[in-house]
């Protein structure tokens, strides 16, 4: 996927509106849909329980028209991009295909940062959206996804096809795919049997293979995906940040800012451990969804990461401990001023709750794994110019202390060590990134906060000098949060509160 630009907006853009609808009350619309009519129409209606109604021809008539679109985008927008060889990169026919299905001619490519690492996850999103709103379970869904990243490798680019975009496309793309999808179905379930209109155009910008489908084939795909009421919670925050520190930067970099930038942040939590009755038998019963951006020219999307529980069970110790544990897939892009990062993972890894003293709650989650990950900075050095493939071991540990309805403190470190897959660089690298964070309730849902993260890379290559680069930024922000309580489940006595 090269239009980036446009895939950043209408992402961005569905979190934006995610917010806005998320904290209107649920309201009811006149009753303007018209009901199904008996007959075979009615006898196709999707059923999430059962998998009536459910299609496999849809989604694989639907994901190669997507591919066809979008190589035509960018045969017109891109029109100029040229291959190593000197072709066009998007010029494609049933000649170039058949010689890329034939000669498998695989490399790791140096297109942007941006466009390998969340361009191609949010392609892959689309992919997968396109086979799940068809009614396709998790699995089925990850299989078309990869399918079409394959597709795409083979007749959307006469470039040599590209091992990385392979691996992130079907399998990051799957992960954010489903969040989406979830967030999206959540909406729709706010808004009732029939969803209003503004609850519709929501779920869309937030999930658009959602909305096609619904649109394409009348009430098939209509029923609004089961979540089972999970306990989340979700904050939407803006504000400014300021860099306080930076180390090491290469001669050629620009130092940050000193000034104030604009920020703004979604996360959302899906799944909470401890709600009575809610368990986990399907993929991302339990994710974390979190997405920030800095007002950057060439660094709008600052930090995007999915993690959630692909297979596990839930478990409990004592009276005031709830938790989850099971094999996590977890997609991260973050990419702050120095440097980017980022990864596709399976990890173990647990999540839980503890009740310390009536009203203070901790939460908390710690993962330990292994995936294929990215890594670099954009510079015009030669020799650190792109970035560095290969399996990544990484470890996260998240913490949150909540007092009643007051105040959060919450902290989060993730560490990565990249090993190099390419021909060029011999060598590893290591990541940290971290946070913490002081929220404090005011009024209602509103909310105060301070601050702070930290990103630190080593690199030790052969051909490289070896290196150390940290930054620091400190952020001021206004919060919106959907539960006054910030998440803490009550499992114990409601009015133990």
């Amino acid at each position: 996927m090269r239009s980036l630009p446009r895939s950043v907006a209408s992402f961005l853009l569905a979190v934006g509106v995610l917010c806005l609808v998320l904290g209107v009350p649920k309201r009811s619309r006149a009753d303007t849909v018209p009901q199904l009519t008996a007959g075979s129409e009615s006898a196709q209606v999707l059923s999430w329980e059962t998998g009536a109604g459910k299609s496999y021809l849809v989604p694989a008539a639907e994901i190669p028209a997507f591919i066809i679109l979008l190589n035509g985008f960018d045969r017109v927008v891109l029109h100029d991009k040229m291959t190593e060889d000197g072709k066009r990169t998007y010029a494609t026919n049933p000649s170039t295909f058949w010689r890329q299905l034939t000669q498998q001619d695989w490399s790791f490519d140096q297109d942007t940062f941006k466009v390998n690492q969340f361009g191609h996850p949010y392609e892959g999103a689309t992919m997968y959206g396109l086979a799940r709103s068809s009614g396709l379970n998790f699995w089925q869904s990850l299989v078309y996804s990869n399918a079409g990243s394959f597709l795409w490798e083979m007749a959307g680019e006469n470039s040599r096809p590209s091992t990385n975009d392979l691996i992130t496309t079907g399998n990051a793309g799957t992960l954010l795919g489903e969040a989406l999808f979830r967030m999206a179905d959540l909406v729709l379930e706010e808004g009732g049997k029939k969803p209003p209109v503004g609850y519709e155009i929501a779920a869309a910008a937030i999930s658009p293979p959602t909305a096609v489908n619904r649109a394409l084939f009348g009430k098939r795909f209509d029923t609004v995906f089961p979540n089972h009421s999970p306990a989340t919670l979700w904050m939407c925050r803006g504000g400014f940040s300021l860099d306080v520190h930076s180390k090491n930067l290469s001669a050629p970099v620009k130092e940050p800012s000193k000034e104030g930038i604009g920020i703004a942040e979604f996360s959302m939590e899906y799944g909470l451990p401890g709600k009575p009755d809610y368990s986990y038998h399907r993929p991302l019963d339990y994710f974390n969804f979190e997405i920030s951006t800095r007002a950057r020219k060439h660094n709008l999307v600052d930090t995007l990461t999915v993690r959630g529980l692909l297979k596990g069970t839930s478990y409990q110790v004592g009276r005031d401990y709830r938790g989850i544990w099971g094999l996590y897939g977890s997609y991260d892009y973050i990419s702050p001023y120095l440097f980017r990062v980022s990864s596709t993972a399976l990890s173990l890894g647990t999540t839980g709750q503890y009740w310390l003293a009536p009203g203070v709650a901790a939460q908390g989650s710690l993962l330990g794994g292994v995936g294929f990950g990215a890594t670099g900075l954009e510079s015009e050095v030669a020799e650190e110019r792109g970035y560095h493939y290969g399996a990544t071991p990484q470890v996260l540990l998240a913490m949150k202390l909540l007092f009643g309805d007051r105040t959060m403190v919450d902290l989060t470190g993730r560490w990565y060590y990249v090993s190099s897959w390419g021909p060029d660089h011999d060598g590893s690298e290591s990541v940290f990134r971290g946070h913490g964070g002081l929220t404090v309730r005011v009024y209602g849902r509103h909310a105060i906060g301070l601050r702070y993260s930290e990103s630190i890379r080593d690199t030790n290559y052969a051909n490289i000098a070896s290196k150390h680069r940290s930054e620091g930024t400190i952020s001021l922000v206004y919060t919106f949060v959907s539960d006054r309580y910030f998440g803490a489940v009550e499992w114990r006595d409601p009015a133990g509160r």
